[in-house]
């Protein structure tokens, strides 16, 4: 019995198809922004925007459900458009920052909603605090880079944070305590 079992499996692995499994793309720091958005006091929309961004997703374009996504960006990297501006957002009124100090994201889980849209569930680690959030992604194109000559992907994505869930809710309601935040980066297979 023993010796007609291990042929037939071994006939039912050839042929069964061929799973494919994530690939590994690491991010493009020079084309990963993150741009974020409040209201000041009904006057204005404030904006600022972060670089710095690296990390990893492991990207399954046959059933991107099992994919995940990790980076992270120093705090400090923060573009605000005025000196001052980004002095205050470093101070003990907001976040306080360290030098080395990082702003972190781990996917959990990724919901597919459409052809190229997905709900991307995961823990964002902000000032200190880690919560979930959910972002909603777009995958914006996969294919050969006209010009490196290999495999790249885009993906943008938007969230709207509640500040103060993060300890860094100084001056709301007044200064909005909700940021609309988008997110738009580019990876390349990794070698």
């Amino acid at each position: 019995m023993i010796r007609f079992a291990a042929p037939v499996l071994a006939l039912s692995l050839a042929a069964a198809p061929a799973l494919a499994a994530p690939e590994a793309y690491v991010l493009d720091p020079s084309h990963a922004q993150i741009v974020f958005s409040y209201n000041h006091l009904g006057y204005s929309t404030g904006y600022g925007m972060f670089g710095g961004i690296t990390g990893e997703i492991q990207f399954d374009q046959q059933d991107p459900a099992a994919s995940s996504v990790t980076v992270a960006f120093p705090v400090k990297s923060m573009l605000t458009g005025w000196e001052a501006r980004f002095d205050h957002f470093m101070s003990p009124d907001f976040f306080d920052a360290a030098d080395d100090e990082m702003v972190s994201f781990t996917s959990t889980g990724i919901e597919v909603t459409g052809e190229k849209t997905a709900k991307i569930t995961g823990d964002l680690t902000l000032n200190g605090v880690t919560k979930s959030v959910v972002l909603d992604a777009v995958l914006n194109q996969v294919g050969e880079h006209p010009m490196e000559k290999k495999p790249w992907a885009g993906f943008s994505a938007t969230t709207t944070l509640i500040r103060s869930d993060y300890g860094l809710g100084a001056f709301a309601p007044f200064v909005s305590d909700e940021v609309a935040v988008e997110i738009s980066i580019e990876a390349m297979k990794a070698e």
